[in-house]
């Protein structure tokens, strides 16, 4: 097997990211959630600590679809019965998606409820 370059080896990841947006109606979501919650903290100037937990959320919930994408595909690669504990690589892959999501969601509230806290009340 012959040495990939690093052009290669960027290329590729790159493809695969790709392929997840085109192909993943979930990470076309997850993508959009996290360029409106981005411009939110831009727009609400939240600090440079804040944006980096708001960064590793979002970055967190990418991984986890991009996961959900393997073993999902490996699984349909393995198999296109039904088999139960296909069923529950499937399952558990999307619950894992489903966990870091709502801690995305949850970081975000942290972060901006006193914006909009004081948005609400000083207005």
């Amino acid at each position: 097997m012959k040495a990939r370059g690093f052009s290669a080896s960027f290329r590729s990841a790159l493809s695969g990211v790709f392929y997840c947006l085109q192909t993943q109606r979930n990470m076309r979501i997850h993508f959009l959630a996290a360029v409106l919650v981005l411009s939110l903290g831009f727009f609400l100037r939240v600090g440079a600590y804040d944006l980096l937990f708001l960064l590793f959320a979002i970055a967190l919930v990418f991984m986890a679809e991009m996961f959900n994408t393997v073993i999902e595909t490996l699984v349909d690669l393995y198999t296109q019965d039904y088999h139960s504990l296909a069923r529950v690589a499937k399952d558990v892959a999307a619950g894992v998606v489903l966990i870091t999501a709502l801690n995305a969601l949850a970081v975000a509230l942290v972060i901006f409820y006193p914006f909009i806290r004081r948005l609400w009340y000083d207005s």
